[in-house]
């Protein structure tokens, strides 16, 4: 059977991009047992509350949620456990050194098959304010109002 082309995206975490601002992103891959990856091609996955950790020089997912197989007997999968993450040294030490700057953290962004492969997308993001994220929200209703008018004075309305 050929393996699929392109990207398929399974779960995507909009929330961190309202909570964080993403200073650098990276793509990972994934150590996964049989089980998990027949439930993320099935669709079924949560990135609420996961987070990047680093021990002993490698890349952990905390809190990464994919459901039991419904078809799996018992060589199904522990939901939440902790999963490895696979980069390369170079990436993983330019990581870390963002890492170490007060409120910085690493937030996955989404979960995907590229290519047949599980991947996943990190941010080092770093926490946004109150007034931060109010300040994103009006900037983004300014430039929702300057298109409308813009499409209006387009087909001649205005």
């Amino acid at each position: 059977m050929p393996r699929e082309q392109g990207r398929k995206v399974v779960a995507s975490n909009r929330k961190a991009y309202h909570d964080y601002a993403i200073l650098d992103t990276y793509e990972a891959g994934m150590v996964l047992t049989g089980t998990e990856v027949k439930s993320l091609r099935a669709g079924r996955s949560s990135l609420v509350d996961a987070f990047g950790h680093e021990k002993d020089g490698e890349i952990y997912l905390h809190g990464m949620h994919i459901p039991e197989y419904t078809q799996g007997t018992w060589t199904n999968h522990e939901p939440r456990r902790v999963r490895k993450l696979l980069l390369h040294r170079e990436e993983i030490h330019k990581m870390l050194g963002r890492l170490r700057d007060d409120g910085v953290t690493l937030v996955p962004l989404s979960v995907y098959f590229h290519n047949g492969y599980a991947k996943v997308e990190l941010g080092v993001a770093k926490g946004k304010k109150s007034y931060d994220k109010r300040q994103d929200m009006a900037s983004r209703d300014a430039q929702r109002e300057i298109n409308r008018a813009m499409g209006r004075r387009a087909k001649g309305m205005d």
